[in-house]
């Protein structure tokens, strides 16, 4: 039986810069942080052959946030566009979008633009944070879209 979703991972490409953004910016808690080098354990995990990586574990509101930093093997950067295959972003809910965004910008998200609202019922906007990886912000305003119970 599945429960519900427990965390999404990022790969990130600077491991201290991302947990700041992540902890101090998005507010998330940092309940588990950890190094390994070539276990055998993780490597059958994971499917890799003598990995070396820093892990955390961001606590947020009703997920998980998991940050992984390879060093073995050498990751490759396969984030693109926001249409590609894979898991090309995820999304924050948000009350008062505006002043996330102006929040946000101060801790080094980088936006496509200007916030969009799509009249009265949502307002959203993508980013990416100072790894690359790409963020929206969602704002809902009317009933009939699913949102999260607060």
């Amino acid at each position: 039986m599945i429960v519900g979703i427990h965390h999404v991972a990022l790969g990130v490409s600077d491991f201290d810069k991302a947990l700041k953004f992540y902890s101090e910016g998005l507010g998330f808690e940092v309940v588990q942080e950890t190094e390994f080098d070539s276990s055998p354990d993780v490597d059958r995990t994971i499917g890799l052959s003598q990995a070396k990586a820093r892990m955390a574990m961001l606590k947020g509101p009703n997920a998980f946030l998991e940050l992984w930093q390879y060093t073995n093997p050498e990751p490759r950067d396969l984030r693109s566009r926001p249409c590609d295959y894979g898991y090309p972003h995820f999304a924050l809910q948000v009350d008062d979008i505006q002043s996330e965004y102006d929040r946000l910008k101060e801790h080094g998200m980088e936006f496509v633009g200007e916030v969009v609202h799509f009249g009265t019922t949502s307002s959203a906007i993508y980013g990416r944070d100072p790894c690359g990886n790409i963020i929206e912000l969602f704002e809902i305003k009317s009933a009939g879209i699913a949102q999260l119970e607060r």
